[in-house]
Order: structure tokens, then sequence, then C-alpha cells
């Protein structure tokens, strides 16, 4: 296999101060189509290509030998509502209020002048769906179709977030709705709903693609899976030796692969750009129901490598050189301004954080990453470190860790310990992939340098840690009022009893 490694961060940190500027039009014919795949909490070791145990991913391994995978692939917080800010928007998601989870009970979510990636693409006459968890507000001024996705299939936040689920306790979450576009298709998914999502999810893509054919197309298909509580239908359940966990992701694999078989069958695979990662790293805690982040450092939740680090692959057929390996820093806030880039539209006229980083992707030799230095925050507004793509300096923050213990099974989790750093500790990357040897006496020069980054950052997007507010931050809005409580009546379908909303 051919390897491109990255090269040393070179430009200005440019994203936190300026909008970025247009690009040049490309003729319709050479605009791509692009479908991005967003699973939901699969670890960094959670397909075959990046070291797999217990079960396979065939197409996914497909799509890395005809495409490129991306080893340092990274989204912009470790959890659910945040990361996905972060892939949709091209910013920090605490540059634009969103932060952490957003719960049923939610009354804020994405901002009505923040630009999507179905907004970009819809500039240069893009059809626009998605199937699968939306989690940037569920009341209707925050849902797809008010962001520039002409159709949607899918929940509204995480899978687990409904009276059902093991830990929820009497009254804590409504039932769990299934919307298509804006109206509720079924108003309480439970378990026999949720073994069907990724079927159904799929089953939506593929039909998009075929109606679509005839016109570039942006699909997003974001799965629930592998999210706890773990389902998966009949036809995979008890495959792969992993057990629940390994039959989860050979369904999403499956996925994959009657995708790309969509787009052969129509004739456009050769001119479609497709990514596949992760919105996370594994909720470690859960156990033999969670992932692996392999040789990486904690999971979801924190600003260690495996809550950020996710794998990441990329195909596009004679743009993205076959069968490849990158090392080079990526994040999700790159793809809106690098997308924009390719198709000819005009990225928003406010401050994103993402750049254009497609020298990296299309592997043009002695490429750099554009950005100085990439910020990882979590829970309120905390800035918890700072990273360049070799070092990373983890600021003074309290973090949640199993130490050491194995997680829950079953579907039952155990409970995390809290540490924390009292002092800015730095790892080298390259040498140490998981972030055992604190080097920050030994490069004093270094730890300089990122502290000076994390002020950057700290003056744009602010810091709940050292009480900052940040100068360049658009809050998220909020909708006064109550929850809509829609009325529904039972039937039955296909021997399932299913709850519609009237």
């Amino acid at each position: 296999m051919k390897t491109r490694r990255p090269f040393l961060l070179a430009a200005a940190l440019g994203a936190l101060a300026l909008p970025l500027l247009g690009r040049a039009a490309t003729t319709p014919a050479a605009q791509p189509n692009i479908v991005i795949i967003f699973t939901d909490d699969q670890g960094w070791a959670d397909v075959g290509c990046f070291g797999a145990k217990g079960f396979t991913t065939p197409n996914l391994d497909g799509l890395a030998r005809e495409g490129c995978r991306f080893t340092n692939f990274h989204v912009a917080q470790a959890v659910c509502s945040a990361s996905r800010a972060g892939l949709l928007t091209g910013c920090y998601p605490n540059r634009i209020g969103i932060h952490g989870a957003l719960g049923p009970n939610a009354r804020h979510g994405i901002g009505p002048g923040e630009m999507t990636l179905a907004e970009l693409v819809k500039q240069r006459g893009y059809a626009t769906g998605a199937a699968g968890k939306w989690h940037l507000g569920h009341l209707p001024p925050y849902l797809p179709t008010r962001h520039g996705f002409d159709e949607w299939l899918g929940l509204p936040y995480s899978n687990d977030m409904w009276p059902l689920h093991p830990e929820a306790k009497p009254g804590t979450y409504p039932p769990l709705p299934l919307y298509e576009n804006e109206s509720i298709k079924i108003r309480e998914v439970g378990h026999a709903e949720q073994s069907q999502l990724t079927t159904w999810y799929t089953e939506r893509a593929v039909q998009f693609i075929e109606k679509n054919k005839d016109r570039p197309f942006f699909f997003y298909l974001a799965h629930n899976m592998p999210h706890v509580p773990l389902h998966v239908s009949d036809k995979f359940k008890g495959k792969s030796a992993r057990g629940l966990y390994g039959d989860v992701i050979e369904e999403i694999d499956w996925s994959v692969g009657e995708v790309v078989k969509a787009l052969e069958r129509c004739g456009v695979a050769q001119n479609t750009w497709i990514i596949f990662t992760s919105d996370n790293g594994p909720w470690l805690s859960y156990g033999d129901h969670a992932g692996s982040v392999g040789p990486l450092r904690e999971g979801k939740g924190t600003a260690w490598d495996g809550g950020t680090r996710t794998p990441c692959i990329m195909r596009w057929p004679g743009k993205i050189p076959a069968g490849t390996e990158s090392k080079a820093p990526l994040m999700t806030i790159d793809l809106l301004p690098t997308i924009a880039g390719r198709i000819g539209a005009q990225p928003p006229a406010h401050t994103i954080d993402g750049l254009d980083c497609w020298p990296l992707i299309a592997g043009v030799p002695g490429a750099k990453n554009p950005h100085e230095a990439y910020y990882c925050y979590y829970e309120n507004n905390q800035l918890q470190a700072v990273w360049d793509g070799r070092w990373k300096l983890q600021l003074p923050h309290t973090y949640r860790t199993l130490g050491g213990r194995p997680g829950g099974q079953g579907g039952l989790p155990v409970k995390y310990e809290q540490r924390k750093l009292e002092v800015a500790e730095l790892y080298d990357l390259d040498a140490d992939i998981g972030e055992t040897q604190n080097v920050a006496a030994a490069h004093p020069d270094v730890v300089a340098r990122l502290e000076a980054l994390a002020e950057k950052g700290r003056v744009e997007l602010g810091d709940s840690l050292t009480k900052r507010e940040g100068r360049g931050v658009r809050p998220a809005p909020t909708v006064p009022g109550e929850n809509p409580k829609p009325k529904a009546k039972r039937v039955v379908r296909a021997g399932i009893n299913v709850i519609y909303a009237d």
C-alpha cells in the first residue's frame, strides 16, 4: 500500500479571524455527487482496515482500496450534537452555540443564519437529502428541511433518548419519534423499529440516488448505530464473532455496500465523492456494547485522541489516489470549505473555522495543512486541548476515564471516574499515538507556542475554564414555549405495533 506522510503545519490561523473567500466557478459537468456516511460512536479501530477484530467490513475495506484511508482525521468535538454542527457548518460548534448533546427538551438548535453543507451545494443546483440522526434541534425551525435538505427521514436526536432505554428514569424522555421531513411518521420508535433503522436509512439513500442520478446530488447518511442501545436486523443478528456490536458494524458495512452498488448501477460512481467517518469515539463505559480505539487513549466525551480521532475513508475515482493512506491531520470542519472549492460554491460571508484542505485529500506532493492549530473543546465551552498535527497540548481540565477498568456488559454501563490535569501536558503524537508520555519538560518551546495559540482560541471562541468570553461566537437561537405533544393512533404494520402521528 502506498503511504502519504503528513507535512509540518505552516500557514497562519486565518480561520479564527477572517471569512473564507469564494472559489472560481466550475462547469456543471465537473460537479461531483457527494455522499457523506456518518456513523454514531464508532471507534477508530472499528473498521477492518483500521484493525478491527471479531467482525469484517469488506465494503469499507473496498472503499479504502479504491480511495484513501485517513488515519489522523478528527471531529470538532467528541459528542453527538456538537460534532454534527462542526461537520455541517464548518464551524467549531461552540462558535455557533451548540454544546454537548441536545436532549428532547432542548429549546435551542442550529441558527437560521448558519450555512449548512446542504445550503452550500444548493447554490450549484444540487439535490439534497438526508437519512438518519439529526440532533441539531428537534423543533421546526431547526429541522433539516429548514437548513437546505430537500428531504429527510430519521430521528431528531439520539436513539437512547427514549423511555424504554434501560438507563432511562420514568418521565425522563418522551416517546422517540421517526420523522419524514417535518411530520412525525412513527411517534414511538421501540425495539422492533430500532432494529430496522439501518435498513430504512439505507433504502432511503438508494432511492434518493436512483431518483437524482441525472443531476448533481448530496446525500447525508447519518446512521444511529452503533450508539447504544444497539439494535440490528435479523439478517445480521448473530453473524459476527464480536457479538451484538460486531453484528451492528457488519450491518453498517452492508449499508455502505448498498450505497456503492446504487451509485454503480446508476452510472454515477466515477463522479461521486464518498466520505465515511464517525461522529466521535466509542462510549467505553458500555464495554461489550462499545467499540475500540485501538492504541488511542480514552474515548467519547474526552479531548484525548480516542474521543476525537475517528476512522475516515474517502473515495473519488481519479481525484483521490487509490490504495493510499494519509497521516495528514484533518478535521470535519474542513469539509465544507473543501467541498465549496471543488464545486465552485460561495462559502458563507460570516466567519467559519474550516479551511480548504483539498491538496492533502488529493495527495498533492508537499501539501501542507493550512491550519496553525486545531482546538478541542468540550463540556460548556471548555478549551481542553490544542494540537498542530504532531504536538498536542492537553490543558488543565477534568476528564472522565475508566482508569483501566473494563466497561459494562449487555447494554448497561459502568461508572466513569473523574481525573484532573492540574498542569498542561504535552504529547508527541508522531512518536506516541497513545498519549502515554508527557514530554512538556523536554520541549518548553513547543509548550509556549501551543499555549499562545490556545490564547488566540480563547480570544475568538472563549473558554469557560479560564472564564473567557469569545468575541466571535454566535449564540444559538432558542424557541420559547413547551415541546409539542402530537396526538397519535396505534396501527399494525407488518406484524409490528407502530404508533403513527395523526
